[in-house]
Parts: structure tokens; sequence; C-alpha cells
């Protein structure tokens, strides 16, 4: 049976430090559902003075394009033997450059590979699994914040919805997205609309059209991102049902963002938003979806957490510890549920 090494891209492990490889692996085993072999021994193992994650297994070409998408993979090495390295081409799904990832530079932004991390986790949770590398899905985040999320679904050739209760991060997001793609010069509409319920003004909503190529755009293959400036807590009538294949949200960790409370001021406590927000969110997700969150610990408990996703009727779905420390104040781990098809 062959022996793979993945060797972790370097940024991984500057943002993670020790922990990188460890987040990895449970990550690694994650994929196992969508491999066409099972993997065994997945561990970490020091190579020429570097760490590699190593495993055995027997991958085809379409099991490389999945783990091509691994959040922190750099490299990937079939072992020939115990000093030779066979490297493997990675095709990550890619659909526009990285930067637009990677520019978005502001307080409190969630790092780009832990996102990507929690969206792999739940798309392999979710009946979409299978179509993660050729299917045309939507992702939702009602906490989108500036659209770190958003961008990494656009970067899988993905829609994206997303809700923010705050407008100057939805405007924010409006002006890198449309300087972006002004700069790439990629065909786009986008415009910022006020959206009214029962003939009230109840929300604005951005909307963005955009395709990879003029090619794509002249084919009609456009992708679609809508970000709605309204309380995650209250978006009965705002969005259609049904409509996203997966969600997922880096909640409130006790330090910013928030949702209105009973009394009308902010509530930055994660337990008390997630109570009353996974009412709102679960006629939005299709059957068989998946929710992935992250939060800190340090401010709610898992098992208080796990405990009202059960009680909203959804599956958790286990995986391999990812708690992780952050900085002095924020513990961060990450529970992932599945509603039922």
């Amino acid at each position: 049976m062959p022996r793979y090494a993945m060797l972790l891209a370097p940024s991984a492990n500057r943002v993670y430090a020790d922990q990188a490889s460890r987040m990895s692996q449970a990550e690694l085993a994650a994929f196992g559902k969508v491999l066409s072999s099972e993997l065994a021994d997945i561990e970490v193992t020091e190579i020429g003075g570097v760490e590699y994650l190593t495993f055995t297994g027997s991958l085809s070409e379409r099991d490389i394009a999945y783990l091509s998408n691994l959040s922190s993979a750099y490299a990937l090495f079939e072992r020939v033997d115990d000093d030779l390295l066979r490297p493997h081409l990675l095709t990550p799904l890619a659909r526009y450059d990285s930067d637009l990832i990677t520019i978005p530079k502001y307080a409190g932004k969630t790092n780009e590979q832990f996102t990507k991390l929690v969206l792999n986790l739940t798309l392999l949770a979710s009946d979409s699994a299978g179509r993660m590398l050729d299917g045309h899905l939507t992702v939702l985040d009602p906490l989108c914040g500036r659209g770190t999320t958003l961008n990494q679904a656009l970067m899988y050739g993905y829609d994206g919805i997303g809700v923010e209760i705050d407008g100057k991060d939805v405007e924010a997001y409006k002006l890198f997205l449309q300087t972006w793609l002004k700069r790439k010069r990629l065909k786009h509409t986008a415009e910022l609309v006020p959206m009214r319920r029962q003939g009230r003004r109840a929300a604005r909503r951005l909307e963005v059209t955009m395709a990879a190529s003029k090619d794509d755009h002249k084919a009609g293959a456009v992708q679609k991102v809508t970000v709605l400036h309204a309380d995650t807590t209250g978006l009965d009538g705002l969005i259609r049902g049904n409509i996203a294949d997966v969600l997922v949200a880096d909640l409130p960790y006790g330090v910013a963002h928030g949702s209105y409370d009973d009394g009308g001021g902010i509530s930055r406590r994660p337990l008390d938003l997630l109570e009353r927000a996974v009412p709102e969110w679960l006629p939005l997700l299709r059957r068989g979806g998946a929710i992935g969150l992250s939060w800190n610990t340090k401010v709610a408990k898992r098992e208080l957490a796990e405990d009202i996703l059960l009680a909203c009727g959804l599956d958790l779905v286990e995986h391999l510890p990812l708690q992780h420390r952050v900085d002095q104040g924020i513990d961060r781990d990450v529970i992932v549920a599945r509603k039922s098809g």
C-alpha cells in the first residue's frame, strides 16, 4: 500500500504554531468520506528535519484532486522508499487569483486557512460532499463580517449568501469586491438596494454577479454573492427557504460582532445568539445540509452548544479534536451538525 507525505503550507505553521499538524490530521481524516479507499496510519513524520503529514492509502487522480483542497496543503509526495519522495501534482479548486482571499486585512478577521478548514469539514459532512469538486453549491454565512467565508466559496466556484448586522462591514465588503473585480477586469454587476417586508424597510441587500472569464460570462456561467444588512435572528421573509447546501459561521467571541437582543441592544454572547438564530437558519438549509460553527470556548462550553443544536433536531457529526489556542483570551473550537435528509 503506497505511503504519502503531505507538506503543510508554512503560513499554517505561523498561524497555528505547533497545532497545525494536529488540526490537519483531523481535516484529512474527514476527507475519507469521499475517497475511493480508506486512509490509514495518519500521523506526523519528520523527514529531513521537516514535519510532514503522512498516511497510507491508494489514491486515484480524483482522490488527489479532493486532497488538493486540504486547507494547509502545500505539496504531496509518494514515498518511494525511506529516502526518496515522488511529487504528485495538486489541483486545488481555485477559480480566481488567491489575492481574493489574502488581500483583506482588518481587525477581527478569521484566518483564511481556518475558514477553509471549517468550510471543508462542513461540506464533507453534508450530502453535497460528492459534488465538492464539480457541483454548483451555495454556501450561507449568517454572520459574514467582511466576507472571508463568502470569498472562499467564490474560490471554490460556489454561490455565497451572507448576513451581517454591521452596515459598515457590508459596505466595506462591497467596496473591496467591486475594486478587486475591476482591477482583475472581470465582468460583474454590483448593487446595494433596500428590502421591504410587509411594506416596511427591513434590510439592505448587496447583490453581486460575476464570472471568472469573458467566455464564462457569455456562456452564462456566473456566480452570485448576496449579502443582507440585517439581524441574523430575524430573517423570516428575507431569504427564501431551502437555498443553502451548507452553513458556515464564526460565532461572536465575546469581543466583537453580535445580534440585537430583546431590549434592542447588541448581544455578544454566542450561546444566546445560537439559541435564537438556529431556528431562523434551519429553514434556509436544504435536507442533508450541514452546519459548521467555530467559537471561543472560554465564553461558551462545547456541551451547551451541542445541546442547542440537538434540541433543534440536528445530528452532531464526529471529527477529531480541533480545539486550539488563538490568543490569551480565545480558545477556538469547531462543531459540525447535519440536517437529516
